[in-house]
């Protein structure tokens, strides 16, 4: 369940005050909601149809696959074949993926309408059985959809950024690094992931500036493309 206003607020602040690169990322992200996505196999199959897309080419997709099948269920997408599926705009490999995972729902290999039921590892673990779904795309889904609270998924190329700006670091860290650097958040780790995230487009779209870097490279921060994410 996504955390309340209220405890979302003391989230933050526990995160403030144990780590002063967070600090700053705080004291400059206003304050915003916990929101989570649709949950259970629609969720999760949305954010196979959304990736490596842009934002427009994904609703525009979803909004082709909503008119083709009528209700998105496993069933609606296995009674269709392949080559139906990418008349309404999937790729092969995704129409793939997507009845793939139907199939496992439908044979209870998987049961994603009560992946809840499971804590974060055997969650994780359940996921990426599914052919398809990377760890990246297993802990996005319980952050993002599932409003999990200590999920964090290291190979986000944003968190990363963020995480290096909040540091003062000259590189990246890659996703070990992430990783490693995250376990001081604990248990906020999924809270630290929006908070990351919320600063970072904030420093994208000129709304923050990063004023303890040397102007160009504040500018390359605010200027350089934006990585994509759920």
């Amino acid at each position: 369940m996504p955390l309340s206003p209220a405890d979302l607020a003391a989230a933050r602040q526990s995160l403030a005050e144990r780590d002063p690169a967070l600090a700053r990322a705080h004291a400059q992200t206003p304050p915003f909601e916990w929101r989570v996505r649709q949950a259970g196999f629609v969720g999760l199959f949305r954010m196979i149809v959304e990736q490596q897309v842009s934002v427009a080419s994904a609703a525009s997709v979803w909004a082709r696959l909503q008119a083709g099948l009528g209700e998105i269920t496993p069933q609606a997408l296995l009674a269709h074949d392949l080559d139906s599926l990418r008349g309404m705009g999937l790729s092969r490999q995704k129409a793939t993926y997507g009845q793939g995972m139907a199939r496992a729902q439908v044979e209870g290999r998987i049961d994603l309408d009560h992946l809840s039921t499971l804590d974060d590892a055997a969650a994780i673990e359940a996921l990426v059985s599914l052919k398809g779904v990377g760890l990246w795309t297993a802990e996005a889904y319980l952050l993002l959809c599932e409003g999990r609270t200590d999920v964090f998924p290291g190979g986000d190329v944003a968190l990363q950024e963020a995480i290096k700006w909040a540091d003062r670091a000259e590189v990246r860290p890659d996703t070990k690094q992430a990783y490693a650097r995250a376990e001081v958040w604990r248990p906020w780790r999924g809270v630290a992931c929006h908070l990351l995230w919320a600063w970072y487009t904030g420093v994208k779209k000129g709304e923050i500036v990063l004023d303890d870097l040397p102007p160009a490279v504040e500018r390359r921060a605010r200027d350089g493309r934006q990585e994509q994410r759920p």
